[in-house]
């Protein structure tokens, strides 16, 4: 928003209009050091097998690995990662204290037909030097992934692309479940659900149970792509992460459906089916 080369306003100036320092328009982030990235590998890794490790427990375990560190570190990098123990802390997701909060809409419901309920998470993606951020948008019934973005920042607007590609795509759900995070109970993306006449449900807090499937999904995910890999840039991870995503869709069965996969589910065929005019959907 600041125009250094405008003839009225000076720098300073338009910093005051816009209630800025004058030095902050001259910050340039810096990345985390080897060390950090390397500690959030660890913790990444671990979360996925004890996900009620707050800041204090992973120290504890980060020490035992030889790592010198602190639990004011730790907790740093935990909370960049968007990570939060489901048992320690009162909540999974920290919401933005002026957004509206739904109810969760999913306890006691017969999930029985695809597009009855669509899911959605954000997690974090290690790379050989940085990281990203995965948002995925996953039909509750047949486990199949609608759409995903990958971002270099935890902000909304990618939330908002992997809803509308969705949509676009596949139609609209009766009800969308997503956790209390910040992204999700914006009104930019809320609106969007408004708009095209979606119920909005959300997860209690502290209970990452409400959205076990799409947590499920991110274990897999990372295991059989993530940790064989070691991604060199976006382009890299969004191949790679792309290539995994058709194959659980089309073929990684699900022994819950008889050995169909999500692809089969999703649009009511037998095993080994084909549906020539929609197969451009399943990734």
């Amino acid at each position: 928003m600041v125009v250094t080369d405008d003839n009225k306003l000076s720098i300073a100036r338009q910093c005051e209009l816009l209630s800025i320092s004058r030095s902050g328009i001259y910050y340039k982030a810096q990345g985390e050091n080897p060390l950090n990235l390397k500690l959030m590998a660890l913790i990444d890794e671990q979360f996925l097998e004890t996900p009620w490790y707050g800041a204090r427990q992973m120290t504890r375990h980060l020490r035992r690995q030889g790592y010198d560190v602190g639990r004011k570190r730790i907790r740093r990098l935990m909370r960049r990662m968007g990570l939060h123990a489901i048992y320690q802390e009162s909540k999974t997701t920290v919401p933005n204290p002026g957004h509206k909060v739904y109810p969760y809409l999913l306890r006691n419901l017969d999930i029985a037909r695809p597009n009855q309920v669509w899911c959605t998470d954000i997690t974090y993606i290690r790379m050989q030097k940085g990281f990203l951020y995965l948002v995925a948008i996953m039909d509750w019934h047949s486990r199949k992934l609608l759409s995903w973005r990958l971002s270099n920042t935890m902000d909304t607007d990618f939330c908002i692309a992997a809803l509308e590609e969705a949509i676009e795509k596949h139609g609209t759900p009766e009800i969308f479940n997503t956790d209390q995070g910040s992204q999700f109970t914006s009104m930019n993306f809320t609106d969007v659900l408004k708009h095209n006449n979606i119920k909005i449900s959300m997860d209690g807090k502290g209970r990452w149970m409400d959205n076990v499937f799409i947590e499920r999904l991110w274990r897999s995910l990372k295991y059989e792509c993530v940790y064989l890999q070691a991604f060199e840039s976006g382009s890299q991870a969004k191949e790679k992460i792309g290539q995994w995503i058709k194959y659980y869709n089309t073929q990684r069965a699900h022994s819950a459906f008889g050995e169909k996969t999500p692809f089969e589910v999703y649009y009511d065929l037998p095993v080994n089916g084909t549906l020539d005019n929609q197969v451009e959907h399943a990734a």
